[in-house]
């Protein structure tokens, strides 16, 4: 027992001394991180077409010609695309991402 409690303390020492990492700083007109699903209403206007809603989630998304079963992603001006429904994020550089 003794040696368990003396290694949560080291533990606990240990995690005090080590610092965080810095937050990553955004550009000024870097959009919200978007993940799994974007509203249309968040899409420029251009990108705007071919919405409907999904069957199983009843939620609205916009595919502009990706096609059957996938939906148009915007993270900023250099990184938009298609993605299955509901996988493509936006990640922590501004970047569209597509989760398998």
């Amino acid at each position: 027992m003794k040696t368990f409690a003396l290694a949560f303390l080291t533990f606990v020492a240990w995690a005090s001394v080590c610092p965080a990492a810095q937050p990553a700083e955004l550009a000024a007109d870097a959009p919200l991180i978007q993940a799994d699903w974007q509203d249309p209403s968040s899409l420029p206007r251009r990108f705007r077409d071919h919405c409907t809603h999904h069957t199983f989630s009843g939620r609205l998304y916009c595919s502009d010609h990706c096609g059957l079963e996938y939906q148009f992603y915007y993270c900023t001006r250099k990184s938009f695309g298609c993605c299955r429904i509901g996988f493509g994020y936006c990640d922590w550089n501004g970047l569209l991402r597509c989760a398998p």
